[in-house]
């Protein structure tokens, strides 16, 4: 069995598992039981070993910039595991700018395949390395807030976060989820001074 260097970065949003390979970061994940990157890992035969790594160094400090409002950071290595085809959805979402959201069937049409759109969803959700891969930043084609692995509140206070911090606006309907809005998130952080 193989084992990954880990580690659990303190998020404004909750613990997340920063798990690395020596080719790159393989997961940036919530810490929410039956998170669906942690059973992922478990089908890699790894074991997670608490530790350093330069690659999950280099998460480290991305993540912390973001959360400090600097989104303009370049990605550390990734090491993604997932099909083709998810990875070329993964590429379209690095494309998309901090502050800017689009639909599954526009993210499917940047990839050439404009019936895709429930294809895109599939790999969107199966994204393991969440924030830094930003698949946040896709809703429903109405606008609407629709399914992150971290949760639609989670998913909203993201959206918000990169907003503020990029002087864009987003006019995005309220979380209608009754389970969300019985969870406080709290507001992103002020900008330092």
């Amino acid at each position: 069995m193989t084992s990954l260097p880990s580690l659990r970065f303190p998020s404004p949003l909750g613990p997340l598992l920063l798990v690395a390979t020596d080719a790159g970061l393989a997961a940036c994940a919530f810490t929410d039981p039956g998170d669906d990157v942690v059973r992922a890992l478990a089908r890699r035969k790894a074991t997670l070993v608490p530790g350093r790594h330069p690659h999950l160094d280099a998460a480290r400090e991305w993540l912390t910039a973001y959360f400090a409002g600097d989104l303009d950071r370049p990605r550390p290595l990734l090491d993604a595991e997932g099909s083709e085809f998810a990875h070329i959805v993964w590429r379209a979402l690095c494309a998309i700018p901090a502050g800017a959201t689009r639909s599954y069937g526009d993210l499917a049409q940047s990839i050439g395949r404009a019936g895709a759109a429930r294809a895109v969803g599939a790999a969107n959700h199966v994204n393991p390395i969440g924030i830094i891969v930003p698949c946040h930043r896709v809703i429903g084609r109405t606008g609407a807030l629709t399914g992150y692995g971290g949760g639609i509140e989670r998913k909203s206070w993201l959206l918000d976060h990169e907003a503020r911090h990029t002087g864009q606006r987003l006019a995005l309907p309220p979380v209608s989820d009754e389970r969300c809005a019985r969870t406080p998130i709290p507001r992103s952080p002020d900008p330092p001074r």
